[in-house]
């Protein structure tokens, strides 16, 4: 597992990069995260720990009745913007890898109301968030 790193881009927005969904901590209020998680339900009770910009998830391959991406609805219900981005554009549990490769294959409706769709890619996504 890869160490928490902190980015932060040309356009000022702070960008953390968690191994684990479950490292998210009250240091990273406000952040976007990018976490290589996968995007299942049982990451809502630590998604919600923290009021985020935006998280993002891998989706893990999206799975039966779409199990990869069950917290973005769950996570939509609380008005919490959520993305995932494809397993075959970023290996799970690399964050990393998502920030630099991740292309966004699953939105829920929160964050599609800041820009974000499918087919971008996480630093275009983070471009669109102030």
């Amino acid at each position: 597992m890869s160490a928490i790193e902190i980015i932060i881009t040309e356009q000022g927005q702070r960008v953390v990069l968690l191994p684990s969904i479950t490292q998210l901590n009250a240091d990273h209020a406000d952040a976007i995260i990018v976490t290589g998680s996968h995007g299942g339900l049982s990451v809502v009770q630590y998604a919600i720990r923290v009021p985020v910009k935006v998280l993002f998830f891998n989706d893990a391959g999206v799975g039966k009745d779409q199990a990869g991406i069950s917290a973005l609805a769950a996570l939509d219900a609380m008005k919490i913007a959520a993305a995932a981005y494809a397993h075959n554009s970023a290996r799970i549990g690399d964050p990393d890898d998502g920030w630099k490769h991740g292309i966004i294959s699953h939105v829920n409706m929160t964050a599609r109301m800041h820009g974000i769709t499918e087919s971008q890619s996480i630093d275009a996504a983070t471009r669109l968030l102030s």
